[in-house]
């Protein structure tokens, strides 16, 4: 693909997003450039969606037959976050299929109303035992579709 060919990223505006949760920065999220490493970043959009599936009982860490495998995730940095700041981790659901979620999660700095970084996390739902997809389960899909 050319440089022509791709639209250039930008910040997502807070409404986009249908859910916000709240996450503390650590003193280690920070790199030696003083800002959180990029690395981090995932680990924020992992905290953010497994918390509401949590909270939503669609996801019970230990005991769900059907549990979510990452397949893809991306990232866009549009500004510097770092500790000590809280950011807000806005979630909604792009798309919603069969065995699958694409998650978008936009990551903002306190009443910041663009994110600081927008990215995604597409996991396949799979039984647990045998790694193979199924449909999503009732109480999951339920929780996917408040997202949407």
């Amino acid at each position: 693909m050319t440089e022509a060919n791709t639209a250039r990223p930008t910040p997502a505006p807070r409404g986009l997003f249908r859910h916000f949760e709240t996450i503390a920065t650590r003193w280690m999220d920070n790199d030696a450039y003083g800002h959180v490493n990029n690395v981090v970043y995932y680990s924020y959009f992992d905290t953010v969606v497994n918390r509401y599936l949590i909270e939503a009982g669609a996801l019970d860490i230990e005991r769900s037959l059907v549990i979510g495998l990452v397949v893809e995730t991306h990232c866009n940095y549009f500004a510097s976050l770092a500790f000590p700041q809280v950011i807000q981790a806005g979630l909604r659901v792009a798309l919603l299929g069969v065995s699958s979620v694409r998650y978008e999660i936009g990551l903002f700095a306190a009443d910041e109303s663009l994110a600081a970084a927008n990215g995604h996390f597409v996991h396949v739902y799979v039984d647990r035992e045998t790694r193979r997809p199924v449909a999503l389960p009732a109480p999951l899909h339920h929780a996917l579709q408040g997202l949407l």
